[in-house]
């Protein structure tokens, strides 16, 4: 009786971690645009003439960053660029564009220098080594320089690869071309967390409204730099 009893709690437990780990990798299923119908934007643009289209080359770029996982680390730096192996959410946007061709320091910078009343965060004190590197600073540049688009979660078709969101003024980062069960995308960010490409953007938009979806399509009146 004491063995069959051993065998069914064996059989138990077995059936138990199986049944675990169906849930964690039905849980992780990664789906993308076409499995909801969703056809994928391109941009019109290749700036850095590379064969790759400007919104896939951001999104790439951030997804680098990922991977790069550099250290989170809040900083002031001399010229505004941090170490490769250092960075925040901000750091994750300018390294995005640079990957495409982009030098946003000094896009955001002449727009602050030429319209310094616009950007509350400056406080008329334009500082380049740290003026792009704020979440404030670069929801004013692209409400002002990319499409301005739904903050609405639930339309999922609206929300592309390479698009940019902001939290308040507190958080920023891209768009993945990754999508959870429902459509809803992950998120490219830098937040000190382990996984820098997450199923998190519904939940952090509970927590920090978002303020900001943008995808940059540059105005004509932008004098775009190139990152050199």
């Amino acid at each position: 009786m004491k063995k069959l009893i051993k065998i069914l709690a064996l059989i138990i437990v077995i059936v138990t971690i199986v049944l675990l780990i169906g849930y964690f990798m039905l849980a992780k299923k990664v789906y993308f645009a076409e499995d909801f119908g969703i056809e994928v934007v391109l941009s019109r643009r290749d700036f850095n003439n590379n064969g790759v289209d400007d919104y896939t080359d951001i999104l790439l770029g951030a997804r680098q960053d990922a991977i790069n996982k550099p250290e989170y680390k809040s900083a002031y730096y001399a010229g505004g660029y941090p170490p490769e192996t250092e960075g925040v959410c901000t750091d994750v946007i300018w390294r995005a564009f640079k990957n495409a061709g982009y030098s946003l320091k000094d896009m955001v910078d002449e727009d602050i220098k030429n319209n310094v009343s616009l950007y509350p965060r400056v406080d008329g004190k334009p500082d380049p080594n740290i003026d792009f590197r704020r979440v404030d600073n670069l929801r004013v540049f692209f409400s002002r320089h990319a499409k301005n688009l739904t903050t609405d979660l639930t339309k999922i078709e609206e929300w592309q690869p390479g698009d940019i969101v902001t939290f308040e003024k507190e958080h920023i980062g891209i768009i993945s071309d990754k999508r959870n069960e429902r459509g809803v995308p992950y998120l490219i960010h830098n937040g000190s967390q382990p996984n820098r490409e997450e199923d998190i953007l519904e939940l952090y938009s509970m927590a920090v409204n978002i303020s900001g979806h943008f995808r940059f399509d540059y105005t004509e009146e932008l004098n775009v730099k190139e990152f050199v």
